[in-house]
């Protein structure tokens, strides 16, 4: 069994120390999505939201979460991402949008939490921008899809 690394011999939650780990290639994507009413969809692929230009507000969002990650999740280091990426796919016919980011940097730690994170902000900014007209708009299956770099190698999420 793996040990957790965020707490130590006594218990406590600690920062991991990566000083002496060497800087490699890291790369990170995770996805999620929200169901909505076809209303909703409509506004988004129309541009008829209340708020404005959803995708558009939801993609800067996202972006800007991936890069303060560490500012939310408590033990996160701060990384300096060389690029985050965030893309919708809008299914009216199943009635949900599906978000992708993916994250790349060349440092000691990371790329899991900041790609986790921004699909989760960005997902949450199109409930925010659509609950006028949907309030019952449901968030579900965020998950890491794969990952590379560091010393536990590539990961590829089981279909």
């Amino acid at each position: 069994m793996n040990s957790l690394t965020h707490i130590d011999k006594n218990g406590n939650a600690v920062m991991v120390d990566i000083s002496e780990k060497d800087a490699t290639a890291r790369y990170a994507v995770a996805d999620g999505h929200i169901s909505m009413s076809d209303e909703a969809i409509r506004a988004v692929t129309e541009g008829a939201a209340p708020k404005g230009d959803v995708l558009a507000a939801a993609r800067i969002a996202g972006i800007m979460a991936a890069k303060r990650t560490s500012d939310l999740i408590p033990l996160c280091h701060q990384l300096n991402l060389s690029k985050v990426s965030i893309d919708f796919e809008v299914s009216p016919e199943e009635g949900y949008i599906r978000c992708t980011c993916s994250v790349r940097l060349n440092d000691r730690t990371g790329a899991e939490m900041e790609a986790l994170c921004g699909v989760s902000v960005a997902l949450l900014t199109v409930y925010d921008m659509c609950k006028a007209i949907d309030k019952s708009m449901e968030i579900s299956a965020i998950r890491l899809l794969e990952k590379d770099g560091g010393k536990s190698g590539h990961y590829v999420r089981k279909k």
